[in-house]
């Protein structure tokens, strides 16, 4: 499928949207440039492809009828690629708890991975929300029952802090970039990601926050990411001598969260200065996890 025809089927279904879900309550389009530019492309106004594909939110009050109702965004963003790839595709559903919304997440990728490849399939996650919601719904009432008491564990064998270095083949995606920079933020996190190709992202925090924030990062659709590298220090909050207790914060190396950019270059100002990263992590103490990271020791 050449560009001009991925471009025409992602146009088609677009318009067939805005056909089904007429209203801004149900379906807003949250980057209307790039949708503009993918019509100005398909129309032979412009011969330059759009440099990123439309992204929409559609809004659906989901489960059975005279029963509890689950408010549905589905959030989507195209890649260029779409259909020939899967859309970018995150669920948020109000009523739901976090680990919730994960395995829905996960659960609607896993079958859109098997059923939808090479093909558009907005439409078919949304029948499959309406579908299997009912499912999470139940859940979450079964597990608002009160739940038996567990001995809890020492403050030592509960509190952990971690640090996550996290590699992908590439970031490019407006939402996932505006993912991790809310998602660290609520979950307390500090840390850095760098945008491009590769993708680089760094978050500290509790042990806990950390497995929160991977969980639901690692559920997008991405091409390849993993965990390279992870540090996992305990806290020790057992003496009386308050020099040897550990915080959290005292274990930081960054301040906060931010999105870096190193000098971007390349055809589409996707590649960022190494070297510049390299100085980056030397200033904040952990220039070893670069040569994790890319098998060379830099300078």
């Amino acid at each position: 499928m050449s560009y001009l025809e991925r471009a025409e089927t992602q146009l088609a279904e677009i318009e067939l949207l805005t056909s089904m879900f007429p209203t801004k309550e149900e379906l807003e389009i949250t980057d209307q440039l790039a949708l503009a530019e993918l019509r100005a492309y398909v129309e032979g106004s412009t011969e330059s492809p759009p440099p990123s594909g439309p992204q929409f939110l559609i809004k659906q009050k989901l489960g059975p009828a005279s029963a509890y109702m689950l408010d549905v965004i589905l959030s989507c963003a195209y890649p260029s690629e779409y259909p020939s790839v899967l859309p970018e595709i995150t669920v948020r559903c109000v009523g739901l708890s976090r680990a919730q919304q994960t395995q829905l997440h996960a659960d609607l990728n896993a079958y859109l991975m098997e059923n939808c490849q090479g093909e558009v399939c907005v439409l078919s996650a949304v029948d499959w929300l309406k579908d299997n919601v009912q499912l999470f719904i139940n859940r979450s009432a079964s597990s608002s029952s009160p739940a038996p008491k567990k001995e809890s564990a020492s403050p030592r064998s509960q509190e952990m802090f971690s640090r996550l270095w996290i590699y992908s083949h590439h970031i490019y995606n407006k939402t996932k970039r505006k993912n991790i920079l809310e998602w660290s933020k609520e979950l307390g996190l500090s840390g850095f990601s760098m945008p491009g190709k590769p993708g680089i992202v760094c978050v500290e925090g509790s042990q806990s926050a950390c497995e929160e924030f991977w969980s639901r990062v690692k559920v997008l659709t991405w091409k390849k990411i993993m965990i390279r590298h992870r540090e996992d220090i305990p806290l020790d909050h057992q003496g009386e001598d308050s020099r040897s207790v550990k915080s959290i914060d005292s274990l930081r190396k960054f301040t906060g969260f931010e999105e870096a950019m190193f000098d971007p270059h390349g055809n589409r100002g996707n590649h960022m200065d190494l070297g510049q990263l390299y100085q980056f992590l030397n200033e904040k103490g952990c220039c070893d996890v670069f040569q994790i990271y890319f098998g060379i020791e830099g300078r």
